[in-house]
C-alpha cells in the first residue's frame, strides 16, 4: 500500500517499481556485532578531557548514551606507544621496562565514562606503536614476541586490576610499518598463548587489523586460526575476499569512515553502514575517529562522528554521522542477526535486515548517491540511484506485523534543508506489505523497536578562538589526567611531574619522559615536541635541561606542521643547550638557523625563555636579557606555539605562558 510517508512520483520515468521479500524461512545471516568508535591512532580525544561539565557530559552522552544519539555498541581506544600515531602521541602505561603506570593517558577515563553509559558497550584495544624499550633497540615490535605479547597483556590486565574495566578484544596491526610475516603471525599465536596463560582465554584477538591478508594464512595454519577470532581489515570499501570468507571467522571493518564529517561524510557512513555487510558480510564497522577532539590544522581535521575542537570556549557540532549511526544503533543491539534476505535495491542503494529472534525486525535502508557518499578511502566506483517505488513482503515469522516505528533522513544538497533522524508517523502494515517511494540520498529506518529518541540539549557556547591570553604554572598536585589542558604531544610525552629535589618554585612542573626512541607507526620526528594554539605569539617559558653537555629544550611559535608530518614542522624554534649555546632556527630538524651564539645555558639549572614576534621581526630573551633578534622569511605567518626537547631525553617546563600579538 502507499503510506503517508510516500514522496508522489511526478510520472512514470520519474519512479522505478521494484518488489523485495524479507523472510527468514531460508535460514539467517551472519551475527550482528555492531557499530563503533575508534579514540586514537592518535591522540583523537585529546581535547575532549579539557572540556568543562556539563558540556563533556553531553559530548560523551551523544557518543555512548543508549536510545539518545550514537548509542554506539564498541569503543576501540589505542594502547598508547609514546610515539606520532597521526594527529598526537599517547603515552604508554610501560615508558621503560620497569615502569607500570595504569593512570597516564585518557582512554582509561573515556572507557569509563563510555561503560558508565552504557554496562554492555565492547571494548577493544590495539597498539600502534611501541615503547622503544619493546623492540630492544630495533623499530621493529616482532623480534621479540614475548616482550610484545607481555606489554599488551599488561595493560589489558591493568585496565581490569585498576578501572575494572573487562577488554573485550586485543588488536593485532601488521599495517604500514609493518606488513604481514610469519614472524607477525607467530607473534598473534604468542599472544593468545599469554592471555591464556594470564587467565584472559575470554579476550579475542583481532587480526590483522589493518587488510585481508592474514586470511589466507589461517586457512592454511590451524593454530593461527585457533589464535584468531575476528578477521578485521582496515578501509574495505564495503567489500572481502574469498579467503577471509572461507575463515567462518566474524568479518569486521576494524576501522573505517576517516572522511570529513560534513553531508558528504555523513553519506558516506550511511552508505558503508549497509553495505559493509551487504558487500562484505561484515558485522561490525567501527569510525575512525570517534570524535574529532583535536586540532583541526592536525591532519584529517574533523574526521570524527562529531567535532569537540574547543575546550576553551565549550562549543562542539553534533555532526549528521551521528544521527547516520542512530539509524542502526538504536534499532539493533549485538547479537542480532541479519536475515538473508538483504542487498542492492534495483535502482541503486541498498537495504538490510535485522531480527533479535524473539519477533522484532529492523530495516535500514538507503540510497545515497555517488557524489554524496565519496569516503577519504578506498576510490568509489562510478554507479547510480534514482527515485523509485519499493515494496518490501515480509514473510516467515515476520508475516504478522502490523505496525513499524520510521525514522527518517534526508541530505539534500540542492537547497541544504537537510534534516536528520526524524520520527515520522508509525507504518501500518496490511497483508505483510508496504510501499515506499525512496528519493535519492536517503535513509530509512524501519523497525519494530519503540525506545528511539533524538537526544538533545541545549545550544553549546558559540565557537571562539583561542585565548588571546594563556598561562600554566602545571601547578596541579594531584592531576586527574597526565597531560597539561589543551597540549597536542606530537613526539615524546610531556607529563606533570613532581620535583621533590626542588624545594623552590619549581616543585611542579611538565616533564618530557620519553629517553627512547620508540617503535614507530608514523615518521616521527627526532625531537620531541607538544603543540597548542593557534595565533602569532609571545612567548614565555621556564626551562630545565636534565641531559649533562648534550641536552637542549626549545621554545617555538608558527609551528605549521604535526601528526606524520611533524618531522617537517618549519616555523621558529629558540633552543638553549647544555654545553652554553643558542640556536634559532625555521625549522624543528635545525637545518635553517636564523641566528647562534653562546648563552651560557647548562644543565641542571632554571632558565627563562622568552619569544617575541611580530610581523617579519623576531626577538628572545633568557632570565630577562635580550640574546637576539632577527628578521624570519620563508618562515610560516601562523601555527601552533611549541615546547620540546632536542632529543628523546629527559626535561622540565614550568610557568608557561602565551599572549596573542
Amino acid at each position: 500500500i502507499q503510506t503517508n510517508l510516500a514522496l508522489v512520483c511526478a510520472s512514470v520515468a520519474w519512479c522505478f517499481a521494484e518488489d523485495y521479500v524479507l523472510d527468514d524461512k531460508p535460514g539467517l545471516g551472519r551475527t550482528f556485532d555492531g557499530v563503533g568508535g575508534l579514540s586514537g591512532g592518535g591522540a583523537t580525544s585529546r581535547l575532549l578531557v579539557n572540556y568543562d561539565e556539563p558540556y563533556r557530559g553531553r559530548i560523551l552522552d551523544y557518543l555512548f548514551k543508549p536510545s539518545f544519539g550514537a548509542s554506539l555498541h564498541i569503543l576501540k581506544v589505542e594502547i598508547g606507544g609514546d610515539a606520532q600515531s597521526t594527529d598526537g602521541t599517547e603515552p604508554s602505561h610501560m615508558h621503560y621496562e620497569n615502569d607500570e603506570n595504569y593512570f597516564r593517558g585518557y582512554e582509561w577515563w573515556l572507557m569509563k565514562e563510555a561503560k558508565r553509559r552504557n554496562p554492555n558497550i565492547t571494548l577493544i584495544g590495539l597498539p600502534w606503536a611501541f615503547p622503544g624499550w619493546v623492540g630492544r633497540g630495533k623499530n621493529w615490535p616482532y623480534n621479540f614476541p614475548d616482550v610484545t605479547a607481555s606489554y599488551v597483556v599488561s595493560w589489558v590486565i591493568g585496565a581490569k586490576q585498576h578501572h575494572d574495566l573487562d577488554i573485550n578484544y586485543i588488536g593485532v596491526t601488521f599495517t604500514l610499518l609493518y606488513s604481514p610475516s610469519d614472524i607477525q603471525y607467530c607473534s598473534a599465536k604468542v599472544l593468545r598463548n599469554t592471555l591464556d596463560v594470564a587467565g584472559l582465554s575470554d579476550v579475542g584477538i583481532i587480526a590483522a587489523d589493518g587488510d585481508w591478508a592474514i586470511s589466507s594464512a589461517m586457512i592454511v595454519d590451524p593454530f593461527l586460526a585457533d589464535a584468531v577470532e575476528v578477521v578485521g581489515a582496515h578501509y574495505p570499501g564495503t567489500t572481502t575476499v574469498m579467503d577471509a570468507l572461507q575463515t567462518e571467522k566474524k568479518l569486521w571493518s576494524s576501522e573505517d569512515y576517516s572522511t570529513f564529517n560534513n553531508e558528504v561524510g555523513g553519506g558516506c557512513w550511511a552508505r558503508i553502514l549497509n553495505q559493509n555487510y551487504v558487500n562484505g558480510r561484515m558485522t561490525a564497522t567501527i569510525s575512525w575517529n570517534l570524535v574529532a577532539s583535536y586540532y583541526e590544522m592536525l591532519p584529517f581535521g574533523r574526521d570524527g562522528l562529531m567535532t569537540a575542537e574547543e575546550p576553551w570556549s565549550g562549543n562542539y557540532v553534533v555532526e549528521s554521522p551521528i544521527w547516520i549511526t542512530a539509524h542502526t544503533t538504536q534499532f539493533t543491539q549485538p547479537g542480532w542477526v541479519y536475515l538473508q534476505t538483504v542487498g542492492h535495491l534495483m535502482q541503486g542503494g541498498s537495504y538490510v535486515a535485522l531480527t533479535d529472534q524473539k519477533g522484532n525486525l529492523t530495516i535500514v535502508i538507503e540510497t545515497m548517491t555517488h557524489d554524496h557518499s565519496e569516503c577519504i578511502r578506498p576510490p568509489l566506483p562510478p554507479y547510480k540511484v534514482v527515485p523509485q517505488n519499493v515494496t518490501f513482503y515480509l514473510k516467515g515469522s515476520f508475516a504478522k506485523i502490523s505496525k513499524m516505528e520510521v525514522w527518517r533522513s534526508k541530505f539534500d544538497f540542492t537547497t541544504k534543508k537537510s534534516f536528520f533522524f526524524q520520527k515520522q508517523d508509525p507504518l501500518k502494515l496490511f497483508d505483510g506489505s508496504f510501499t515506499l517511494n525512496l528519493d535519492v540520498d536517503e535513509v530509512y529506518t524501519l523497525s519494530t523497536i519503540t525506545t528511539a529518541q533524538k537526544g538533545s540539549y541545549p545550544d553549546p557556547p558559540p565557537s571562539a578562538p583561542f585565548p588571546k591570553t594563556y598561562k600554566d604554572d602545571f601547578n596541579v598536585g594531584n592531576p586527574y589526567f597526565s597531560e597539561a589542558p589543551d597540549f597536542a604531544d606530537q613526539t615524546g610525552v610531556f607529563e606533570y611531574f613532581i620535583n621533590l629535589t626542588d624545594p623552590g618554585p619549581h616543585v611542579f612542573t611538565l616533564r618530557q619522559v620519553v629517553v627512547e626512541r620508540p617503535v614507530t607507526w608514523e615518521a616521527d620526528a627526532d625531537q620531541t615536541i607538544s603543540v597548542l594554539g593557534d595565533y602569532s605569539w609571545y612567548v614565555t617559558s621556564d626551562v630545565y635541561i636534565e641531559t649533562v653537555k648534550t641536552g637542549g629544550v626549545f621554545i617555538g611559535a608558527r609551528v605549521d606542521q604535526g601528526g606524520g608530518s611533524v618531522r617537517s614542522a618549519k616555523g621558529i624554534f629558540f633552543w638553549v643547550f647544555a654545553d652554553g649555546t643558542y640556536k634559532v632556527t625555521g625549522d624543528l630538524q635545525k637545518t635553517n638557523v636564523l641566528a647562534e651564539g653562546p648563552s651560557g645555558t647548562r644543565a641542571h639549572v632554571w632558565h627563562t625563555l622568552c619569544l617575541t614576534i611580530k610581523g617579519d621581526y623576531a626577538s628572545g630573551t633568557l632570565n630577562g636579557s635580550p640574546l637576539w633578534n632577527t628578521t624570519v622569511t620563508a618562515v610560516p605567518n601562523n601555527g601552533w606555539v611549541a615546547i620540546g626537547t632536542s632529543s628523546f631525553e629527559l626535561a622540565q617546563f614550568d610557568n608557561f605562558s602565551v599572549e596573542a600579538q
